[in-house]
């Protein structure tokens, strides 16, 4: 076995370091928003000095959409987007539950970035449009397939899907003790049921 060449641990270690700042950064954004998160205080809790998080991040914005990244990463590892609409849809509970810090973190930042002079606002928008038009898509494929209804809207009902979506990650949040897998287990086969073609 050989051993590691000492510019690959230098290497391993800067990308620990990384994701523990990007882990700190997450707690302290659920915790306390990001007006009242600084970077002294994100390098503190997380044991670098601030010039060492300055070397990963270069500023609170870059670092911010690094904490988003984190959230997109996790949303495409788990989603299967070239699958059973509706079976995506149930399995939702579970992606909530297996992630809750990024889930949190999200719906802080996303709370506190609807005004549009807000540094993350134009990405937040056209994250949750880009969701509206997936969820559209699929809803056209399956109509094209006949599996749902001609006469459904696919813009609205993916507008008030993605509107389910987050206001039940804000429920959870509030309050964990929501069974989420029967909440979105039942979701789906209204839906199902609302989307069958009638006769």
């Amino acid at each position: 076995m050989s051993t590691p060449r000492p510019y690959d641990t230098l290497l391993a270690k800067g990308e620990d370091r990384k994701q523990r700042i990007l882990a700190v950064a997450q707690r302290l954004l659920t915790r306390n928003g990001w007006r009242n998160t600084t970077l002294a205080l994100i390098a503190k809790e997380a044991g670098v000095s601030p010039a060492g998080l300055l070397h990963h991040f270069q500023s609170k914005e870059q670092l911010l959409h690094a904490v988003l990244d984190a959230r997109d990463a996790d949303d495409d590892a788990q989603a299967d987007r070239t699958g059973d609409m509706i079976e995506q849809i149930r399995k939702v509970a579970d992606r909530i539950q297996s992630s809750p810090e990024l889930v949190g973190t999200f719906t802080v930042l996303l709370v506190e970035n609807l005004l549009p002079d807000a540094p993350l606002h134009d990405r937040l928008l056209d994250r949750w449009k880009v969701a509206v038009s997936i969820v559209a898509d699929a809803i056209r494929q399956n109509q094209e397939s006949g599996r749902f209804r001609a006469d459904i809207d696919p813009e609205v009902r993916a507008v008030e899907i993605v509107g389910f979506i987050n206001g039940m990650e804000i429920s959870w949040l509030l309050d964990r003790s929501i069974p989420l897998t029967e909440v979105f287990t039942e979701y789906a086969r209204t839906l199902e049921e609302d989307f069958a073609p009638k006769g």
